[in-house]
């Protein structure tokens, strides 16, 4: 396969050739997902880029939590991450640290 065709589907064997840009043509541009949060400290309201954020998972809910830095005042904020949350952090594309217990 060239950078430039693709032949038939992926396991079928002599279908017709197509171009990547064809192969393309119907896809969306993607839009960045954002995600609300609020500040504790500084009671600020904002919205944050995926990137923006970082997820921890432990072992229990406990050691489950999502962070990032305030925009507004430069706190650095710490919240509790129940199993909805986590599902809608790790499915807009947050970085995840998953946490493992010692000894």
């Amino acid at each position: 396969m060239s950078e430039s065709t693709m032949t038939g589907v992926p396991g079928v064997s002599g279908g017709p050739e197509m171009t990547v840009a064809a192969a393309f043509a119907g896809m969306k541009s993607v839009v960045p997902v954002m995600f609300r949060a609020g500040c504790p400290d500084c009671r600020a309201n904002f919205e944050l880029a995926a990137s923006a954020l970082r997820l921890a998972i432990g072992a229990t809910s406990r050691t489950t939590f999502y962070s990032f830095t305030c925009p507004d005042c430069g706190a650095s904020v710490r919240k509790p991450a129940g199993e909805r949350i986590v599902e809608l952090l790790t499915g807009g594309g947050v970085k995840t640290l998953r946490l493992t217990s010692v000894g």
